[in-house]
């Protein structure tokens, strides 16, 4: 139960356990050891560690694409398995997807179109995120012509067309020069002035120490 002087949390994972197992399901790999942490509303969490060391794994049971061996994951007082779950989360992934013969409007019409978004309420959103995002001069340019800070900045904004509650961003420096870095924590600490609450995973300590409220530091597979 949250504390009364606190906010409420709204991702909670408690004592998870994360083995994948071989062919014959015997034990392969053990990429998340007893993990337990938990992040409240409206604050920027960051989860530190080097590659391999289990923070893309732990993101993807929250969202709900693996489940945990052991423990428990609450995402929003609710199972991250749930669709309605799913409905308030934003998701951007280290490697995103873009179609590159969509324009920026095009690309966010299409992620509206999959949150069952109408088209008043879509043509707002993108209007107002392609404005956040600073990429207004660029909404009928094709994305496959963007820069790579360009494509992070319209990923992000994909991940924000449903106005989730909670944003989960896996390495959203990851490949970008110091300019587009900066960029991209200016976004993340405007998404947490308009109350979002925010999960980042980074291997770089400059990178959750500017915009991170909290982290937890993770070496393989523990905290």
């Amino acid at each position: 139960m949250s504390k009364p002087d606190q906010p409420e949390a709204v991702l909670q994972v408690e004592q998870v356990t994360k083995v994948f197992r071989d062919f014959w399901h015997r034990p392969k790999v053990t990429a998340v050891r007893e993990v337990s942490f938990e992040v409240r509303r409206g604050e920027v969490f960051g989860l530190l560690g080097p590659n391999g060391s289990g923070k893309s794994t732990l993101i993807k049971m929250l969202l709900g694409l693996l489940h945990p061996t052991r423990g428990h994951l609450r995402v929003l007082g609710r199972s991250p398995r749930e669709v309605r779950t799913k409905a308030r989360l934003g998701y951007l992934p280290e490697d995103s997807y873009l179609y590159p013969y969509l324009t920026s409007e095009e690309t966010l019409d299409f992620y509206g179109r999959l949150f069952d978004l109408d088209r008043s309420e879509r043509r707002n959103r993108i209007g107002q995120l392609l404005e956040m995002i600073g990429l207004q001069h660029a909404r009928r340019r094709t994305v496959g012509e963007f820069s790579k800070g360009m494509s992070r900045r319209i990923g992000l904004a994909q991940a924000l067309i449903n106005d989730p509650d909670v944003v989960i961003l896996d390495e959203p420096t990851a490949g970008l020069d110091p300019l587009g870095c900066r960029q991209m924590k200016d976004l993340i600490l405007t998404l947490a002035r308009r109350g979002k609450t925010v999960l980042m995973t980074s291997h770089l300590l400059a990178d959750v120490e500017d915009v991170c409220d909290r982290l937890v530091i993770l070496y393989n597979g523990r905290i």
